[in-house]
C-alpha cells in the first residue's frame, strides 16, 4: 500500500486521547512517514542489520492494568517513551498513527506491523504536552531516567 504524507495532523493531547478512545488497534511509529515506510513495509534491526517482517511501532491501546486512569495521561506516557527518537535518528523523524496487523516482535519486544493504514501525524506541540504531563507526574511516579529528546 502506498500513501502520501499529507495526512491530517493531531494538534492536541486531548485529540490524540480521543482517537485512542474511539479506535482499538492503533500504533504510533516514529519515522520519516508513510511515504518512506510503505515502499518496503519492513524495519531493520539496527544492531544486526536484519530485516524484520513489519514496521516497528508502539501500541496505543490502553492496557487493562491502567485501571481507569486518564487516557490523556496514558497517551502522554506512550508518546514520551520515544520522544528521543527524532534526536537519535535525525531530521524528518516524527510520530504518526497507524492501524495494522501485528506480524511479530522486534528486538525491544515492540510490535512489528504490516498491512499498514496511516491515519495521522502527531504535531510537535503534542509531544511537548506529553512531556509536560509526564513531568507533572514525577513526584508520584518517580523519574523515568530518560532524556526525552
Amino acid at each position: 500500500m502506498s500513501a502520501p504524507d499529507d495526512l491530517p495532523v493531531v494538534t492536541t493531547l486531548a485529540d490524540a486521547a480521543g482517537l485512542v478512545r474511539r479506535h482499538q488497534g492503533l500504533y504510533v511509529r516514529w519515522s520519516k512517514g508513510p511515504g518512506t515506510d510503505l515502499h518496503k513495509v519492513s524495519s531493520t534491526d539496527e544492531l544486526t542489520g536484519v530485516s524484520m517482517p513489519g514496521l516497528s511501532a508502539n501500541p496505543l491501546d490502553v492496557e487493562q492494568w491502567w485501571d481507569g486512569r486518564s487516557v490523556e495521561l496514558w497517551v502522554a506516557r506512550r508518546l514520551y517513551d520515544y520522544a528521543h527518537l527524532p534526536h537519535d535518528k535525525g531530521p524528518g523523524v516524527r510520530p504518526w498513527v497507524l492501524r495494522g496487523r501485528e506480524t511479530g516482535r522486534g528486538p525491544d519486544n515492540e510490535p512489528l506491523v504490516a498491512d499498514v493504514e496511516p491515519l495521522c501525524w502527531i504535531a510537535e506541540n503534542v509531544i511537548e504536552e506529553a512531556r509536560d504531563e509526564v513531568t507533572r507526574q514525577e513526584r508520584e511516579w518517580g523519574t523515568l531516567r530518560r532524556k526525552g529528546g
